[in-house]
């Protein structure tokens, strides 16, 4: 990417710093994250990743409540009991009211970061885990009681990865940088419960280390000491269960994987926990019962 674009430095600091700098003109951020949905659906289709819904995903802008509540994109999911139709929609966040700092969250507003986003959040991610649910008609214990963060999250970290391969690079880079954030909630926020690094030490390390904007710093470490204490840490570890899960199926099915009926497999178990899940695959998926 440096070669490419002639940049002085090929870290990867330097390198998401210039790619960060092309910033979408907020009238059209929109538009452009519902085209990047449709470009999506192509690859999943084109690959035969996972069968899509037949609903269409919804995504919009989050109010300035919304933004003030949860200033980091996120996922609202659709009435699980007695839903008439109503959907889940992936609510894009761009700023950060809480953050004194004034300086912008340019984290989800250039071309090259909005592929990992949309995949966690819509599709192949969250928004699909929720519709398949809806679509299936799985069961409240296996949507409500049996609900589990590793999962839910691990879903959206994995989805991201499952299409990886399939975008431009500097898509790729954004999708690594993210996947680097959720490796740094496993540490950052059980070090700062326990005492063992400050605020500042922390939100340093996320601006110079991890590469996002002060404003997204600010909620990460928000996040960690007083939002939801503990709840980052499940995105990598539901994503290192599900990548390990993985391996072992394909390990044992070899040429006979396949990864369609895989993924609709997983989606159809509902938010199981990660222990239970591994136990479905196995007594279900690669041993069905004769």
């Amino acid at each position: 990417i440096a070669l490419k674009n002639g940049y002085a430095s090929a870290d990867y600091r330097d390198v998401l710093k210039e790619l960060s700098k092309e910033q979408m003109p907020e009238d059209t951020i929109l538009p452009y994250y519902t085209d990047r949905l449709k470009d999506l659906e192509k690859i999943i289709r084109d690959n035969d990743l996972v069968s899509l819904p037949e609903v269409d995903a919804v995504i919009r802008l989050a109010t300035e409540a919304e933004s003030a509540a949860v200033p980091a994109p996120f996922m609202s999911p659709p009435q699980l009991i007695g839903n008439t139709g109503q959907p889940g929609e992936f609510v894009l966040v761009t700023k950060n009211p809480t953050d004194e700092s004034g300086e912008p969250m340019t984290d989800f507003g250039s071309p090259a970061s909005t592929w990992s986003l949309t995949a966690h959040e819509a599709r192949p991610g969250h928004e699909m885990q929720f519709a398949a649910i809806l679509e299936n008609g799985i069961s409240q214990a296996r949507v409500i009681y049996a609900f589990n963060s590793a999962n839910v999250e691990g879903w959206g970290l994995y989805s991201e990865a499952i299409v990886q391969q399939y975008l431009p690079l500097e898509a790729q880079l954004f999708g690594l940088k993210q996947r680097l954030m959720r490796a740094a909630r496993a540490f950052l926020d059980p070090m700062l419960n326990l005492g063992l690094i400050e605020p500042d030490q922390a939100l340093a390390f996320l601006i110079e280390d991890v590469g996002i904007s002060r404003p997204l710093a600010v909620q990460e470490v928000d996040r960690y000491t007083f939002r939801a204490p503990g709840q980052a840490t499940s995105y990598y570890v539901g994503y290192m269960s599900l990548m390990s899960l993985r391996t072992e199926v394909e390990l044992r099915l070899r040429d006979a994987f396949n990864q369609r009926a895989y993924h609709d497999f997983l989606l159809a178990q509902g938010l199981l926990p990660p222990e239970i899940l591994r136990q479905a695959v196995f007594e279900e998926f690669v041993n069905p019962p004769r």
